[in-house]
C-alpha cells in the first residue's frame, strides 16, 4: 500500500474555468521528479465538487496516463450519492487508478450505519483497492472508530485518511490491525502522526513543496524524530497559509505565482483575496 507523501494534486484551469491538460501533465511531471510518492487525483482539492462526470473522469484518466507507471495514482470517487460514488468506483478502476479514495457522503449527514452500507456496497461491486475519507470539518459526518473497524474487515477497504485530530488518529492506529493503513490527511499533524505509526499524508503542501514533504515523511517513517521535525519546521508555515482561505485557493494561488498554473478556479471558490498576496509572496520567497 502507498507509504509517504501522497499529494491531493490541484486541477489546473485556465481562467475561464476549463481544465487545463497540458498544466497537469507538467504538473505530474513535477511530482515525478520531486520524489511524491502517489498522486490523488480529483480529490477535494482537485475540486472534485465542481468538475462534471466527463471532465472528473478525464482527469483521472489524463493523470494515470502522464503518470505512466512511475508512481501510483489514486482516484477521488466519493460523492453524497452512493450510486454516483459507485460509477465514479468503476470508471477509475477500468481507467487504471491504483486505488480509489472516498470522501464520506457530505451534507446529508447518514447514520453510522448508513456509512457503513454505503461503503460496503461501492467495495463488493468495484475489485479495487479503496480507502475510506473521514473529514467532518467539510462532509458534517463523522465517520467513527468502531464503524472504521467494521469496514476494515472488507477485503478490498484497505485504509483510511483520517482528517481530524491526533486524538483521533491514536484511537484508529491502537483499535486496527496493522495491515490495514492509516494516513492523516491534515498537514499540520503528519510529522507527528507519522512518528505514531501513520502511513503517511494525504497532503496539500505536497502541491507546493513536493520534495521537503517527501523527505519529511521519509525521516519520520524511518523514526529519525530530529531530522524529521527540523524538516517539517521549514515549511510549518505552509501548512498553515494553506488553509488561510477554502483549500485550493492558496495552493492554486501560490503554483500560479510559481508560473506552475494558470489561476484559473470554479465558483463558488474565487481566486485569493488581495489581503493575502503579500503574506502568500513571502512565504513563497521563504521556502526551501
Amino acid at each position: 500500500m502507498f507509504t509517504g507523501s501522497i499529494v491531493a494534486i490541484v486541477t489546473p484551469m485556465y481562467p475561464d474555468g476549463r481544465v487545463d491538460y497540458g498544466a497537469l501533465e507538467k504538473l505530474v511531471e513535477f511530482h515525478v521528479i520531486n520524489k511524491t510518492d502517489a498522486i490523488v487525483a480529483v480529490g477535494t482539492t482537485g475540486e472534485s465538487a465542481t468538475l462534471d462526470y466527463e471532465e472528473h473522469r478525464q482527469v483521472i484518466r489524463k493523470v494515470v496516463e502522464f503518470a505512466d507507471g512511475r508512481l501510483p495514482v489514486i482516484a477521488g470517487t466519493g460523492s453524497n450519492s452512493t450510486l454516483e460514488a459507485l460509477k465514479l468506483t468503476h470508471w477509475a478502476a477500468e481507467d487504471g487508478a491504483q486505488a480509489c479514495l472516498l470522501v464520506t457522503p457530505y451534507y446529508n449527514k447518514p447514520t453510522q450505519e448508513g456509512l457503513y452500507q454505503h461503503y460496503k456496497l461501492i467495495a463488493e461491486s468495484v475489485d479495487i483497492p479503496q480507502i475510506l475519507y473521514n473529514v467532518p470539518g467539510r462532509t458534517g459526518v463523522d465517520l467513527l472508530p468502531e464503524t472504521v473497524e467494521r469496514l476494515s474487515k472488507i477485503d478490498n477497504i484497505s485504509g483510511i485518511k483520517e482528517a481530524s485530530t491526533l486524538e483521533r488518529m491514536d484511537v484508529l492506529l491502537d483499535k486496527l490491525d496493522e495491515g490495514f493503513s492509516v494516513w492523516t490527511g491534515e498537514d499540520g499533524l503528519a510529522c507527528e502522526a507519522i512518528l505514531r505509526g501513520a502511513k503517511g499524508v494525504i497532503s496539500v503542501s505536497a502541491n507546493v513543496a513536493p520534495l521537503q514533504m517527501h523527505k519529511m515523511t521519509q525521516a519520520a517513517m524511518a523514526g529519525d524524530r530530529e531530522k524529521a521535525e527540523s524538516l517539517n519546521g521549514e515549511i510549518s508555515e505552509l501548512h498553515r497559509l494553506l488553509f488561510i482561505e477554502a483549500n485550493p485557493i492558496p495552493a492554486k494561488w501560490i503554483l500560479k505565482e510559481m508560473g506552475k498554473i494558470q489561476g484559473g478556479i470554479r465558483l463558488p471558490l474565487m481566486s485569493l483575496d488581495k489581503q493575502y498576496h503579500l503574506t502568500m509572496q513571502d512565504l513563497i520567497a521563504k521556502l526551501p
